[in-house]
């Protein structure tokens, strides 16, 4: 029976699972100030070193794919355990590799691994709580969602700073090494021998083709992934806007950004207090109508304010810190659909997630016009795809 409140007694198992969920985002931010250095040792092209960034998502949606249907046969534990083996292997492998062909097929390693952290991590919530109370320890972990971004650059820059950048893959080989024994000896199995499934391919292909009929799952599951795809198109288009368009020096840059981020983990903070006397379901309603309002807000003034920088700020702060709200609930509310298939479904989240993502970081960089525009365009695109697709989950 799924626990109702979220307490202190359960600290443990979400500071456990707040640093696995950490995986993804210190492997993809981390090693991005050593692009120009891991370049020359390799003499290798810019597009070579950015295949490298490239293939961690893919390996991301695969390995959520094989290891979210295992979990639900094996339990959790064994294909977390596995998956942490594998990323710190793939990151022990990069800080070897002998050229950047080598350290493609480690990325690509690592992300089969370091993708455990994010399912298995998604459907043990959901075993051992409702959708209210999955929503609170969501809201939990969206403060590593927050933190990560800002933190993982930061140490990357000191690392290439003052050494070589295999040191990176090295300190990433001892942070998984570190989750390794943390969930060996601090994270008990949340799906009981009874509850696990026992069929082959069939079945896990059944689970797939059952959730993807589902139109509530979907919706949700849609909804959530197209508002973090709003994020990554303001990732990805956002130091072009700040530094070249707008003029900020890197350091005031950093700090629009970290702002941003304190909006996306004060209001991850907020939406669990709020849970307690609010429904999920209404704050997602709310958030995701400021969400959509600031999102037409950002393209109007990028269309009759280019120059306004003020009113692109706060567009901005509110669209990144709405998702605080929008994440926790949607993604609780598409895991309450899931019934026995939660590690399918925990998967098929995280896949749609990061597929939206990367499509919308490409569709950015590839309309680069030297405007605001392509980045408006996309938020604004995806705000609205969202909220339309919440629309079908009644």
């Amino acid at each position: 029976m799924a626990v109702r409140r979220f307490d202190t007694d359960h600290l443990k198992f979400v500071v456990i699972l707040g640093a696995l969920t950490a995986f993804a985002p210190l492997s993809i931010d981390m090693y991005l100030p050593a692009f120009p250095a891991i370049a020359a040792h390799f003499h290798a092209s810019a597009g070579e070193v950015q295949a490298t960034l490239a293939i961690y998502f893919v390996g991301l949606a695969l390995g959520q794919s094989v290891l979210g249907p295992l979990s639900d046969r094996t339990g959790r534990l064994p294909p977390m355990l596995l998956g942490i083996g594998a990323f710190v292997l793939g990151a022990i492998w990069a800080a070897q590799a002998p050229n950047i062909e080598s350290l493609v097929a480690a990325r690509f390693v690592q992300a089969l691994g370091g993708c455990a952290g994010i399912v298995v991590s998604r459907a043990m919530v959901r075993d051992l709580f409702d959708e209210r109370a999955s929503a609170q320890v969501f809201s939990m972990l969206m403060l590593v969602m927050g933190l990560a971004p800002i933190l993982a650059p930061m140490i990357g820059g000191f690392l290439i700073a003052h050494y070589h950048w295999p040191v990176i893959f090295w300190c990433l080989a001892g942070f998984g090494l570190a989750c390794l024994i943390a969930v060996w000896l601090g994270l008990g199995e949340t799906l009981p021998r009874e509850k696990r499934s026992h069929g082959g391919l069939g079945h896990v292909l059944r689970a797939y083709i059952g959730l993807f009929a589902d139109g509530p799952f979907m919706a949700f599951s849609l909804a959530n992934a197209c508002i973090s795809a709003a994020m990554f198109a303001y990732i990805t288009g956002s130091p072009f806007v700040f530094i070249t368009l707008h003029g900020l020096s890197p350091e005031h840059y950093a700090m629009a950004f970290g702002l941003n981020a304190f909006g996306l983990i004060t209001a991850s903070q907020v939406n669990a207090f709020l849970l307690r006397r609010v429904s999920g379901r209404t704050i997602l309603n709310a958030s995701m109508s400021a969400h959509l309002a600031a999102a037409l807000a950002l393209l109007g003034a990028s269309i009759f304010m280019p120059q306004s920088l003020a009113v692109l700020m706060v567009c901005l702060f509110i669209l990144i810190g709405s998702l605080g709200f929008i994440g926790a609930n949607a993604t609780a509310a598409a895991m309450a659909r899931a019934g026995e298939r939660i590690g399918a479904a925990a998967a098929l989240t995280g896949i749609i997630q990061f597929a939206l993502a990367a499509g919308a970081g490409a569709l950015v960089g590839a309309l680069n016009d030297g405007t605001a525009m392509p980045m408006a365009l996309a938020i604004a695109g995806l705000s609205l795809a969202g909220t339309t697709a919440r629309l079908f989950a009644r």
